[in-house]
């Protein structure tokens, strides 16, 4: 029996030790048919070591996050560059090594051509969500696909990310005499820069707003460097403005919306109450729970990612929170 095939169980895991980490993706597109709005498509693989259909997939390798995993196998599988849309429910089930779960975002392939590896994957099948819910070898596969589903028949599967993130670590305030906004990154701060730049590819923002003051700007360099994303410095994001006027640094938040397109913010610890406070004005009670709100709010180089509805009146329909990897 290979080590990734289901063993049949029908134990209550919770609490058990989480023996294999996965993660992946259900790529989706809505067919251009003349006269309709598109009918809704997943895309299933088959994997002849197992000879099944599925999702693409794979183990988490070492240093790296799970949301970096899913791009990762995305990719490495199907050829997909992907960008991940909201987050769907994760899936547990027993190998031979233990207990396994899988966690699951929605891809909007959005026309982009799809290459299979031919080793882990040898062909592919875009069908309807009926269709593949009984193609689908493990059953647990189908609870994501039915969310997702779901999702689109709510119009809250298309979506957009916006991103925040608190700076990462910064020298001491004590050990610093110089101004304020002058205060460099510490040296895991620049590695934890580093993974934020990693990080963020997973949603590939394509603006970043952010406080001028050094540890902010240093913090999305990285990635503004590999992704060449216009960046934009608000002095309405710094610890000083938002001291004196909070409400400019909540109409810098509101601002992120104008777009609708992927953007990314990075402010300070004394501005995330004001910051996810605005935020919270786009989403229901259910998901602004889920919103930091005691002091410290977010650890440095921490980010949460909250997906935005095309077409809506900017609403926040998912919230996920994320540490990078930090050695």
């Amino acid at each position: 029996m290979s080590s990734d095939t289901p063993i049949a169980d029908q134990t209550d895991h919770s609490g058990e030790e989480i023996a294999v980490t996965a993660a992946g993706a259900l790529p989706w597109r809505l067919t251009s048919n003349p006269g309709d709005k598109g009918q809704l498509e997943v895309l299933l693989i088959h994997r002849p070591r197992y000879d099944d259909w599925s999702w693409p997939k794979g183990k988490i390798d070492p240093g790296e996050t799970v949301p970096e995993c899913a791009i990762r196998e995305v990719e490495e599988e199907i050829g997909l560059k992907a960008t991940l849309g909201i987050p769907l429910p994760s899936i547990q089930y027993r190998v031979q090594a233990g207990l396994k779960v899988v966690h699951y975002w929605a891809v909007d392939v959005d026309g982009a051509s799809l290459v299979p590896d031919g080793k882990e994957v040898d062909s592919v099948m875009w069908c309807p969500p009926e269709k593949a819910a009984r193609l689908l070898s493990n059953p647990s596969d189908v609870g994501p696909l039915e969310q997702l589903a779901a999702a689109h028949a709510r119009g809250e599967l298309d979506t957009w990310p916006l991103v925040i993130v608190r700076h990462a670590k910064a020298k001491p305030r004590s050990s610093w005499t110089k101004a304020e906004g002058d205060r460099p990154l510490a040296a895991t701060g620049m590695r934890q820069a580093q993974a934020v730049g990693r990080l963020l590819q997973v949603w590939k923002p394509l603006r970043l707003v952010s406080s001028p003051w050094r540890r902010c700007v240093a913090t999305i360099a990285p990635y503004a460097k590999a992704s060449g994303a216009k960046v934009k410095l608000n002095d309405a994001l710094t610890e000083n403005r938002h001291g004196r006027h909070p409400h400019k640094t909540a109409a810098a938040v509101e601002g992120l919306f104008d777009k609708q397109r992927a953007v990314a913010l990075c402010t300070h610890r004394p501005a995330l109450p004001t910051v996810f406070a605005q935020l919270g004005k786009h989403m229901g009670a259910r998901l602004r729970a889920l919103l930091p709100d005691a002091d410290p709010f977010l650890a440095p180089g921490e980010l949460v990612v909250c997906h935005v509805a095309r077409g809506s009146k900017n609403k926040v329909v998912a919230v996920e929170r994320f540490r990078p990897f930090d050695d």
